[in-house]
């Protein structure tokens, strides 16, 4: 019989703030997270603005000796695991032989690939590279360095299926632990992709906004004027535990995982499938392995990265899916707000949907002003504005280049 698993811990570093209550906040009222670049000087890039983080100060949570050691991209997780551990207090009495970690990234240290690199290309030819280079750059390095942390000798790697990353990693977590190989596992996903070579890699894939004038409103999911995403960067955290053993220990529980489903479009590099059909069968899987209808969702958090064609495949999938019981659903994409953390994105949604699940309030998706016309009837998208609303069970869906689709199914937790 499969053992249920719940969520006992969360962190969060966003650009929406550095904590899982800030992030929050920030996202039921509406926040931007975008503004001008400040990490380096962008007037010559197509795209000059990003969704950074706000007055993280990494010492806070690395002991200074080790954060030269660290990409960014580990800088955030080691901040948001801290949080997720601390609060889920699942280390005080846990057999650590039976708590492991499964991160996930897209990128991996691309902040140290550009700097060495770049070092090298600038100092005649001479290759004074950091003995730290490469682990640093490593994407499965940040797993390492959180088992070492907290002493967990279970089960530990990196998921990697680009924007889909950190929600194959909370898949893959959940199923270890009703499969009884684990108790309980840390997982989510961060990312640290606003550098030269991340703004100016996406640039040349023509896949970011350049609303240059208007940071603020250059995320806008749906709207007709929309023209790309904007990037963004952090990390998202959970704890997930088998249910007897957080009963056992009086854990706190904040959301029931009850569902998950993986496809692939097999269609194109980048691009969705213009219908949708693998996010229709990613998600026809969660629903299956919930044991749940299309009608028994509450509320989504799409995709919805901002850019014309994939907005609107995604759209066209649960439409087609959910046939009427599509207009007693809301949907959002959080991403108007935060930005696309690609390989981070799937794990900061998933607190995205769980705070929807204990606040009965549905996150908006800013920004719309005038809808696409190809938005398919009966959407309610929650624009501008959050609602409140009874949620119940939440989706969170993602989807990563070279056609991965992962999906996600959450329950207000009720003994």
């Amino acid at each position: 019989m499969m053992k249920r698993v719940v969520i006992t811990g969360m962190g969060a570093i966003t650009p929406l703030g550095n904590s899982v209550s800030e992030f929050a906040t920030n996202l039921f009222n509406g926040v931007s997270g975008a503004a001008r670049i400040q990490r380096f000087d962008a007037g010559n890039f197509k795209t000059q603005f990003a969704c950074e983080l706000k007055n993280f100060n990494p010492e806070a949570y690395i002991e200074r000796s080790q954060l030269r050691k660290m990409d960014p991209v580990t800088w955030y997780a080691m901040a948001a695991c801290e949080q997720a551990i601390q609060e889920s207090g699942v280390l005080v009495t846990g057999n650590k032989d039976r708590i492991g970690v499964i991160w996930a990234s897209g990128n991996g240290g691309l902040y140290t690939l550009q700097e060495q690199i770049s070092e090298f290309a600038t100092g005649n030819g001479i290759p004074r590279f950091n003995p730290f280079f490469i682990p640093k750059t490593l994407i499965d390095i940040t797993s390492g360095y959180i088992s070492m942390k907290y002493e967990l000798r279970g089960i530990n790697y990196t998921a990697v299926s680009a924007c889909a990353s950190s929600n194959t990693a909370i898949m893959d977590a959940f199923n270890y632990i009703r499969w009884g190989k684990a108790d309980a596992m840390i997982t989510g996903g961060s990312e640290a992709p606003i550098c030269e070579s991340g703004i100016g890699g996406f640039n040349a894939l023509k896949a970011l906004s350049t609303r240059n004038e208007s940071p603020e409103t250059a995320s806008r999911p749906y709207d007709a004027h929309r023209d790309g995403f904007v990037m963004g960067e952090g990390a998202g955290a959970l704890v997930l535990e088998e249910l007897e053993h957080a009963k056992k220990r009086g854990a706190t529980i904040y959301a029931e995982v009850i569902g998950c489903g993986m496809s692939a479009d097999a269609y194109h590099l980048t691009s969705v499938h213009p219908e949708g059909l693998g996010a229709q069968l990613a998600m026809q899987m969660a629903l299956d392995d919930a044991h749940i209808q299309f009608s028994d969702i509450d509320y989504i958090n799409t995709h919805g990265t901002s850019t014309p064609n994939g907005d609107i495949a995604e759209l066209k999938a649960i439409r087609a899916m959910a046939g009427a019981a599509v207009e007693t659903i809301n949907m959002s994409s959080t991403k108007s707000m935060t930005g696309h953390l690609l390989g981070a994105a799937g794990a900061i949604e998933a607190i995205a949907c769980i705070a929807a699940l204990r606040s009965n309030t549905i996150p908006p998706t800013i920004n719309f002003t005038e809808p696409d016309p190809e938005l398919p009837q009966g959407i309610n998208i929650t624009p501008n504005t959050a609602v409140q609303r009874e949620v119940n069970v939440a989706m969170s869906n993602t989807f990563g280049f070279g056609g991965h689709n992962a999906i996600s199914i959450f329950k207000k937790w009720s003994e």
